[in-house]
């Protein structure tokens, strides 16, 4: 409400997008240390799903009432206040307090902690192309659902926002099935099956159908995003020590951002250039070829304790004594965790691996 000129909305969306930067992964790395176990975390994936989609699609629909009974400025203060409230019911619950983390390396290898991580795990980059999959169908329906239902359909708002709500349907009846469907299937199937449906829609949506056929077509683009997106929590979670959770949900969140912020300009370019049909068609390949990369990158057998070598390595980190640090102490050392130079000596054996200090490469 206090804005003049149209710089100053630039600065403040800026803004609020780096907090939302910050607020989310943190959010999204504490579900699992709340839900440690592996079904209530599933359902609560759905669940947080099934918000987000409803904030979607009911959030514009009750700002336009508000705004037929009070100025802009009252909705923004009472998204303000909105905000308070949020952020007292987050001071009011208690939360798992996170163990203490001390990286090796200096400032550059702890900023890029996370995306290391990631993009060391097979199972995460096969994530990252479908994510990319994922933001090349779902530019379409943020960039372009306006000019189809305007210039395609010759409709109006209302068509727009029928077609808004397709994919949000779409998107919560998928968020609502795959828990169960979850229970008796692995991840990548389910993740790859929904890439290709992606690719399948937006290569009939090319073929410019009347406003019947585009409702269904954008609800599959919803719900297979939905399929794709929601499961992406579990892979994190099974890919990351707990107190390396924030580091790689960062990761995810900035990556898949990297790959919207690819997907958007071009939706819209090829759109305004090209025409929609050629549009869809370029976006369905887009579609293909990162679901095509995550089979490449994602291996279809996952071994979920791989045998592997560590070569002799001398260093100093923060550690408690398990498997990788049965060294004896001199008893100054303190309680742990606690950290002093030690050395490890080599070694070959096999349990549940992720990526970290310990283990900078995944084993072939």
């Amino acid at each position: 409400p206090f804005v003049t000129e149209i710089w100053q909305i630039y600065v403040l969306v800026f803004v609020l997008q780096s907090c939302s930067a910050a607020f989310t992964p943190t959010f999204q790395a504490t579900i699992p240390d709340v839900l440690p176990d592996e079904e209530d975390y599933t359902r609560a994936l759905s669940l947080s799903r099934l918000a987000y989609d409803l904030e979607s699609l009911l959030s514009p629909s009750i700002a336009a009432a508000l705004l037929t009974v009070a100025s802009y400025g009252v909705l923004f203060q009472c998204n303000a206040i909105g905000f308070v409230a949020s952020a007292v019911l987050v001071l009011s619950v208690t939360l798992p307090r996170p163990r203490p983390v001390d990286r090796i390396g200096g400032i550059y290898a702890k900023l890029t902690y996370g995306i290391g991580v990631y993009l060391a795990t097979p199972r995460l980059r096969g994530l990252l192309a479908l994510g990319f999959s994922v933001s090349a169908a779902g530019s379409m329906i943020i960039v372009n659902t306006v000019v189809y239902a305007r210039d395609v359909l010759g409709g109006t708002d209302r068509d727009v926002a029928t077609l808004m709500l397709a994919s949000g349907i779409g998107s919560i009846v998928a968020a609502l099935a795959l828990p169960r469907l979850l229970d008796r299937l692995p991840e990548r199937p389910i993740m790859l099956a929904g890439g290709g449906a992606l690719a399948v829609v937006l290569a009939l949506a090319a073929t410019m159908p009347g406003s019947a056929v585009a409702f269904v077509l954008w609800a599959l683009i919803g719900a297979a995003s939905s399929v794709v997106q929601t499961p992406a929590g579990r892979l994190l979670r099974r890919s990351a020590h707990p107190e390396d959770r924030p580091a790689l949900f960062s990761a995810q969140f900035a990556l898949s951002h990297a790959c919207w912020l690819l997907t958007y300009p071009l939706a819209g370019w090829l759109g305004a250039t090209a025409g929609l049909a050629p549009t869809f068609v370029v976006m369905a390949a887009l579609v293909i070829v990162g679901v095509a990369a995550a089979v490449i990158l994602w291996p279809s057998v996952e071994t979920e304790a791989p045998e592997h070598e560590h070569a002799a390595v001398e260093h100093d980190h923060l550690h408690v004594h398990d498997a990788h640090h049965p060294h004896d102490h001199a008893g100054d050392e303190g309680p742990e965790p606690h950290r002093h130079p030690h050395r490890h000596a080599p070694v070959r054996h096999a349990h549940r691996l992720v990526i970290d200090a310990h283990h900078p490469v995944w084993p072939r």
